[in-house]
């Protein structure tokens, strides 16, 4: 909480264990299934809210090691065939980005 307030990631946090807690077992069929879906999404939600910001300054860090200043000249960069000597050390900076992407929408395809 910051200021007697709770955090918006501390919010999604309550709203996805009511979620799956109360609500989830009295439920069957597309109620259920739509209810998982809301819990899911606020579970991304909020490790979005917590992890995203410093996820994505790393990511600009390594683009910018990288000699790119964002993702999109990195897409030019890798069409026109500025990686195609360096794939190697494009694999390198780029795996923990997707690592990091997959931490938020979904860690458990991460094992």
């Amino acid at each position: 909480m910051s200021d007697g307030f709770p955090t918006a990631a501390q919010l999604a946090e309550a709203v996805e264990e009511f979620l799956r807690a109360e609500l989830l077992p009295t439920l069957d069929g597309r109620l259920r299934f739509q209810t998982l879906v809301a819990a899911n999404v606020m579970a991304v939600l909020q490790r979005e809210l917590t992890d995203g910001p410093a996820l994505r300054e790393a990511h600009a860090e390594r683009l910018t090691s990288l000699g790119v200043a964002g993702d999109r000249e990195l897409v030019t960069a890798i069409r026109s065939g500025d990686f195609d000597a360096r794939f190697a050390e494009l694999l390198d900076v780029l795996r923990p980005s997707v690592e990091a992407s997959l931490r938020i929408a979904n860690p458990k395809h991460l094992r």
